[in-house]
């Protein structure tokens, strides 16, 4: 059958794909779905498996349209129920209390018992919406929540695609999101073009540029999620692995030109640099953060005012400075740590009180009291740079208090000024500091207990208390902080097998452990110790830096006295 055709019964009755029963408040929104239903094409494959209709869903009844030359209302309903392979009905409040959707239910459910009744909510609650017919007898409808706080309207359609055409959601989702970017990349590529007709044809085109932009936004919207929520979502359970795709495929969307483009890939770069630098691939990294600091240079000195490129620059500063640290190169990480502080409150000044400015500043007073505090003679300078990127970050949380991502950079300043402090002898300041990270990072894992990275991180506070305790010569209370962040290593290790963070926790924390008991004298020291060189030695994690680095943590404790 031709795609478009009307279904015909074995006896050559036209029968309908579906019957959208409304209330008349509603006549707007059922032509709407209407039309869209009948423009519907299944994915091939999909249409290829069908018994009948092929890619399209089939006509679709509307009263108040198709009974225009119906001689009689209740005659032409009855046959087109009748006909009818599904029933969609629109639930309002309106719909509620309409007598006649109520019917129209009734009848469909009393000819078609076997048949799919998809519930398509537009307005109020459910128990405010459904029609007392469609829950007649306990029965749970087929829901679609149109609303913006529900399903949406893309999601809430494809639901009702799916339920009419007896295939699953899960495949109409992802061929809708493949034609999406297929979409936007389009509009995208063109979108310069578009711009630079609009600067003469402003009036003629003022339409098509709205919606040019709209979709720009939506694409610009796509990707700085895929370079943020969902690649900390895909970190946070230990899966970085699938970012290299998801990074390439944001850099193939921007190829325009555009200052918005060149700002993602700039953004895009050191995702990927990091992202390689999670996976022991250093070189390649390098080569990424290079890349991105080139390209944010030549932003930021043809937009030196735009705080989006003064924000990207910045991110290349700390990159570049943190694969120099990497290197030993202190003081070349130094003058990048420098340059990004300076950035930051650059960023500061260009959009006073934002969180993004906030955080960026604590960033760049962290990395600058960890280079002081690398510096014997500037401990009090890099005590002082903790003590502001905590106070930075305070700032932040205050305005977003449960953005995890602010939350988890104040639990990690907040272990950095513990350590500065710990240099000092500030030991009960320092110990106030490492209970207050803890306690952030035991409400980031309660709201998220299945974020590796959260319960990795439940640990640093117990190491750092246990590191006090022993520069305080208390040497079982050290053990006791130890042990704990073991058990809770040795768990995930068994819950995550393949991530690398996990695993040189583990022996870090065996090799303190190993050292706090050697210098109580106890025999067992050696167990702890000898558990580490194992790890080591079994580990089929691939990670060309990371091993030789624990390797060279144990050769350091073995030659210790």
């Amino acid at each position: 059958m031709a795609d478009g055709a009307v279904a015909l019964d074995t006896d050559g009755k036209r029968r309908f794909a579906a019957f959208i029963s409304y209330a008349h408040a509603d006549s707007a929104i059922a032509a709407k779905l209407q039309a869209k239903l009948e423009r519907y094409r299944l994915p091939k494959h999909i249409a290829q498996g069908r018994t009948r209709g092929g890619a399209a869903l089939g006509q679709i009844f509307r009263d108040r349209e198709d009974l225009a030359a119906a001689p009689s209302l209740s005659d032409a309903i009855r046959a087109a129920i009748a006909e009818a392979e599904a029933l969609v009905v629109i639930c309002s409040p309106e719909a509620r209390a309409s007598r006649w959707v109520g019917e129209e239910i009734a009848l469909f459910r009393s000819l078609h018992p076997d048949r799919p009744i998809l519930a398509a909510i537009v307005r109020g609650e459910p128990g405010e919406a459904f029609p007392d017919a469609l829950t007649a007898g306990g029965t749970e409808p087929l829901a679609a929540d149109l609303r913006a706080g529900g399903d949406g309207e893309a999601l809430g359609f494809l639901k009702i695609v799916a339920g009419i055409a007896a295939v699953p959601l899960d495949a109409l989702v992802q061929r809708d999101a493949q034609r999406r970017l297929r979409r936007v990349m389009w509009i995208t590529g063109g979108a310069l073009a578009a711009m630079l007709v609009m600067a003469v044809m402003t009036t003629l085109a003022l339409q098509a540029r709205n919606e040019a932009a709209r979709q720009r936004a939506e694409a610009e919207g796509l990707v700085e999620y895929m370079l943020t929520d969902l690649r900390d979502k895909l970190k946070g359970v230990g899966r970085l692995d699938v970012m290299e795709g998801v990074n390439q495929r944001a850099m193939a969307y921007y190829g325009n030109g555009s200052v918005k483009s060149r700002l993602l890939d700039a953004q895009a770069l050191p995702a990927m640099g990091a992202d390689l630098e999670k996976q022991g691939r250093v070189d390649k990294a390098d080569d990424q953060f290079v890349a991105a600091h080139r390209m944010t240079s030549d932003l930021l000195k043809s937009y030196p005012k735009n705080p989006d490129a003064i924000f990207a620059h910045a991110q290349s500063e700390y990159w570049m400075g943190f694969a120099a640290w990497r290197k030993t190169d202190v003081e070349t990480a130094g003058r990048y740590w420098r340059e990004y502080l300076q950035n930051a409150q650059s960023l500061a000044k260009a959009e006073s009180g934002t969180v993004r400015s906030a955080v960026e500043l604590g960033y760049a007073h962290g990395n600058m009291c960890e280079f002081l505090m690398n510096k014997e003679r500037e401990v009090a300078g890099g005590i002082g740079h903790c003590q502001k990127a905590v106070g930075f970050l305070r700032q932040a949380v205050a305005i977003e208090p449960k953005n995890s991502f602010n939350l988890k950079a104040l639990s990690n300043r907040l272990g950095w000024l513990a350590d500065a402090l710990v240099a000092t002898q500030e030991f009960e300041e320092a110990i106030e500091h490492r209970n207050a990270e803890q306690r952030i990072v035991d409400s980031l894992v309660a709201t998220d207990p299945r974020n590796v990275e959260f319960q990795v991180r439940q640990t640093w506070p117990q190491i750092g208390l246990g590191k006090i305790a022993e520069k305080r010569g208390q040497t079982d209370l050290a053990i006791r902080h130890f042990s704990d962040a073991l058990k809770q290593l040795e768990r995930l290790t068994i819950a995550f097998p393949e991530d690398f963070s996990v695993l040189e926790y583990r022996v870090r924390a065996n090799i303190l452990m190993a050292r706090a008991l050697r210098v109580a004298k106890r025999a067992n020291w050696r167990t702890y110790r000898d558990q580490a060189a194992v790890l080591i030695a079994n580990t089929q994690i691939s990670n060309d830096e990371g091993l030789p680095r624990m390797s060279a943590m144990l050769a350091k404790f073995d030659g210790e006295k």
